[in-house]
């Protein structure tokens, strides 16, 4: 009985592990989607890659995790760039990437 109760609860926390990566995965899309549309460049590929995760500890003291996702992007179609940024729980913490552009003077 007492390994079916330890089984219940690995799994319990596997669920909770794989919700939390895709309800991150789905917030470092939507920031990658939106920085590229400010920036007025195209996003490649509509997904984002996830390559690194870590304990840290949040604002709160709380230990959480640290996703790491990269994605891709083109200026003119012909090129491509990587993007990278860094979510720690849901919020982002880094981001290196497409800019918005500034608009350029009239003369």
């Amino acid at each position: 009985m007492p390994t079916l109760l330890i089984l219940m609860i690995v799994a319990a926390m596997a669920f909770a592990f794989w919700s939390a990566g895709r309800a991150a995965a789905e917030r470092a899309e939507a920031v990658g989607r939106d920085a590229c549309r400010a920036a007025g460049v195209q996003w490649l590929d509509q997904s984002v890659h996830a390559v690194g995760i870590r304990l840290c500890r949040h604002d709160s003291g709380w230990l959480g995790f640290e996703r790491t996702f990269r994605f891709d992007y083109s200026m003119d179609g012909q090129d491509r760039h990587v993007g990278r940024l860094v979510l720690r729980g849901d919020r982002l913490v880094a981001f290196s990437g497409p800019v918005a552009r500034e608009p350029t003077p009239l003369h």
